[in-house]
């Protein structure tokens, strides 16, 4: 185990998203700090590329699903129950985003958007935090929100509506799981340099992407900048901390 701040040694965490950009960090980062981890993802090879990156890798475990499918995720999580124990932690990377104008969304592209990055993660957590699956001691849960969660921006209204939607449920799923000392926290990051954002239209030109940099006054973050905020509020040394809003935006919302 690699030394670090903040220890889940020996906990089980699960990350989705683990195939790429943040999830695929999250899971390394987890990884180091001796924690056994889960990982989600819905292509198998680019989550064995993940596990490659790891420490230990024998401790791990690959599920390749699609959060959609509710049903599948529930037998999961009772299949890694019953080999790998309790969950102790979750991060909820998986997402998709895009930029379209007001005008070309569709109902379809907004349920589109609802099931995958709002529906699919909260399903995976009343599966994951019920009583029969989740450490008795308590534990974290961290959804990936983003900045655009909070602030607005041309063209981000199918995205801005699902990360904003985790932010207020994060309130009430951390007030009822507070009795069981489970807390339930969001990260929301700025720009980060991940293949989600370098496929994005900003990143199509020089310019466009230069005027992103310019909104963030540290620069583009980095995939470890937001997994080492995912790890801190999965430690102890968070005991203290739920239904809060991290944001991890290299001074985006100071602005």
């Amino acid at each position: 185990m690699t030394k670090t701040a903040f220890s889940l040694n020996g906990k089980l965490i699960m990350v989705t998203g683990a195939s790429s950009g943040i999830g695929r960090q999250c899971a390394v980062t987890c990884s180091r700090a001796g924690a056994r981890v889960v990982l989600l993802g819905r292509d198998q090879a680019r989550l064995k590329d993940t596990l490659n990156k790891m420490e230990d890798q024998d401790k791990h475990v690959i599920y390749s699903v699609d959060l959609i499918q509710y049903d599948r995720v529930a037998e999961i999580i009772k299949d890694l129950v019953a080999h790998k124990g309790r969950i102790y932690g979750l991060i909820n990377c998986a997402g998709i985003s895009t930029t379209l104008p007001l005008n070309a969304i569709s109902p379809q592209k907004m349920e589109e958007f609802f099931r995958t990055n709002v529906i699919g993660a909260i399903n995976l957590t009343k599966h994951a935090v019920k009583s029969a699956h989740f450490s008795e001691t308590g534990g974290s849960v961290v959804f990936i929100s983003s900045v655009m969660g909070v602030a607005g921006e041309n063209g981000k209204t199918l995205y801005s509506m699902t990360k904003g939607a985790l932010i207020a449920a994060v309130r009430s799923m951390a007030v009822e799981l507070a009795p069981r000392k489970v807390r339930v926290n969001t990260v929301s990051p700025g720009v980060v340099e991940s293949p989600m954002s370098r496929s994005a239209v900003y990143s199509k030109d020089e310019e466009s992407l230069n005027r992103i940099r310019s909104l963030h006054p540290l620069g583009l973050g980095k995939p470890e900048d937001v997994a080492n905020a995912c790890l801190f509020l999965l430690s102890d040394e968070a005991r203290w901390i739920t239904g809060t809003n991290l944001v991890v935006d290299g001074g985006y919302l100071a602005r």
